[in-house]
């Protein structure tokens, strides 16, 4: 197994870096000569390239990992498909459904392995979350709301829906596992016109559980905070906390002679080892390679968040108006 990296830009580092650890980065390729300068001092002994057909050529490289900006995502991901490359592809896995429908279409067809990055599904702490929604602990689960704040880092290929929410998007489909039936999302463009720099989403699931998912690239402050709340039970990931990313809440309300009144609730703290969710996904990516198993986060999971995404997009365009969520197998 030979594992080429496409794309070395702020993300791309990271995954670099990753991959270089794991003993798994054989080729970066950019396009930039700079980038390429900078990084042979780092890693000495991996192959540099700017051409990445060249690379997508090569019988020997048998995986790529593509860290490109988002509306490069789809042509490289299907010449590589095509190619007969095993992919890892950054979020979103395109800018449009169909596109992303195609790209997981034609990796079934090829028998070639095609994974998103949606690192939060590999998270240690999301991964116990689901754990304890499954179990029962929470009851049922009533809704669901994160926020992802930040100032900067502004982009100028895609707004902050497309930036940003992916993260949360994938979190809640993958906590509650099921596809909401409609989806509304209102924000503002403030830095520069016609991309939208703050959202807040609204997404509207079976059985009346809702999710609330606030993404900026304009706060004055970081965070990123996921809570659920259920019947029984509460609890918080904090992914900015060095200590207590997880914690549990018990109580809530309680009616007493028809009168709503709040328990205190006791406060249950989950620790957990300082681990990198990067290294995690490229581990359960380099272990798919090897083993053919279909991934956590395959293309059909990409296929699901832009599905969420697209109606959310088309809500912002109707200022906010609630519109379907496109359902459908897989």
């Amino acid at each position: 197994m030979r594992v080429a990296l496409l794309g070395c830009g702020y993300w791309g580092r990271n995954l670099a870096r990753n991959l270089f650890q794991l003993q798994a980065l054989d080729l970066l390729c950019d396009p930039r000569e700079e980038v390429l300068l900078e990084q042979r001092r780092l890693y000495p002994n991996v192959e540099f390239s700017r051409d990445y057909r060249a690379v997508l050529t090569r019988p020997d490289i048998t995986a790529v990992v593509v860290a490109a900006p988002a509306e490069l995502h789809y042509p490289l991901v299907r010449e590589a498909i095509l190619a007969g490359k095993d992919v890892m592809v950054e979020k979103p896995l395109a800018l449009r459904t169909d596109d992303g429908t195609e790209l997981a279409t034609l990796a079934d067809e090829r028998g070639v392995l095609l994974m998103v990055g949606h690192i939060l599904e590999f998270h240690p702490v999301v991964l116990r979350m689901r754990d304890l929604i499954e179990a029962g602990e929470l009851g049922p689960i009533h809704y669901v709301y994160s926020n992802r704040l930040n100032l900067g880092r502004v982009r100028h290929e895609e707004n902050i829906l497309w930036s940003f929410a992916p993260h949360d998007i994938s979190v809640v489909l993958f906590l509650l596992g099921q596809m909401p039936l409609r989806a509304s999302a209102s924000g503002g463009s403030y830095l520069q016109p016609g991309i939208v720099d703050v959202t807040v989403t609204n997404l509207l699931f079976a059985g009346g559980v809702r999710a609330h998912i606030f993404v900026s690239w304009l706060h004055p402050f970081k965070e990123q905070k996921f809570v659920v709340i259920g019947q029984r039970r509460m609890m918080m990931f904090d992914d900015l906390s060095r200590e207590t990313k997880l914690r549990i809440y018990q109580g809530g309300i309680e009616w007493v002679d028809g009168v709503p009144l709040a328990r205190k609730t006791l406060e249950t703290a989950h620790y957990f080892p300082e681990t990198e969710p990067l290294r995690l996904e490229c581990e359960h990516f380099l272990e798919c390679v090897r083993t053919r198993r279909r991934p956590r986060s395959d293309g059909w999971d990409g296929v699901r968040v832009l599905r969420v995404l697209e109606a959310c997009q088309r809500s912002l365009e109707l200022d906010g108006q609630m519109v379907p969520v496109a359902q459908g197998a897989p």
